[in-house]
């Protein structure tokens, strides 16, 4: 099963009010595990950063200034997630602002159900708990240290790790193989015939005699 890890960055918080992209990170995953293959690119916005975005993501608009519209980014973008599926924490953001430049395109956007929220899966699993990415790394003990700024592509390589535990832990398809066992180093069982069970004829005689020489035995009784 093939699924795209996504991330955006953005001018601010309101697709409506005119705030648009200026990151898209993706990570793909095969069976929930990454495959190693990426996708990311900064995005040219046309319009200034706010103060909190410029923050969070250590963007500025001197280094937005040369990069790509988004009309320019869209087939590769839509050509590398292909129809999978998404996994997004916070799913209605970054769906609503790609659907908004999609939109600009004329293009069709992105149904919410094609996406499968990680912030919905946590507050199931732990009610009541903080449900960001960062609380959730803290919980999972995934490794945080790189995260100084937000960026779309780490954010997806953090949430990678974090979706795999809110799905199961990385024992997902894990299997005792003979190759995996070869690999860590365990000792093969010798496999032996199996042992025939059927007694001899001259056991069955002595059986029988010893049964004999018993008075009043149960087992014999008519």
């Amino acid at each position: 099963m093939r699924e795209i890890v996504l991330d955006t960055e953005t001018t601010g918080f309101e697709f409506n009010n005119g705030d648009r992209i200026v990151e898209i990170g993706c990570v793909e995953l095969m069976n929930h595990v990454p495959t190693g293959r990426t996708y990311q690119v900064y995005v040219n916005p046309e319009r200034e950063m706010s103060e909190g975005a410029r923050n969070v993501t250590g963007l500025t608009d001197e280094f937005l200034a040369d990069k790509p519209l988004f009309a320019a980014v869209a087939d590769d973008f839509l050509a590398f997630i292909g129809d999978a599926p998404f996994v997004i924490h916070n799913a209605a953001f970054d769906i609503g602002f790609l659907n908004a430049e999609l939109a600009r395109l004329g293009r069709e956007g992105f149904p919410m159900e094609r996406a499968t929220d990680t912030v919905l899966i946590a507050r199931r699993k732990f009610p009541g708990a903080p449900a960001s990415l960062d609380a959730l790394c803290k919980r999972f003990d995934v490794d945080l240290s790189k995260r100084g700024k937000h960026g779309a592509l780490l954010d997806c390589e953090l949430l990678a790790a974090v979706y795999l535990e809110l799905v199961g832990g990385r024992q997902q398809g894990f299997s005792l193989t003979r190759s995996s066992l070869a690999r860590a180093g365990a000792r093969e069982r010798e496999i032996r015939p199996p042992r025939p069970h059927e007694p001899t004829a001259e056991e069955a005689a002595a059986h029988a005699a010893m049964i004999g020489e018993i008075k009043n035995a149960l087992w014999t009784a008519d």
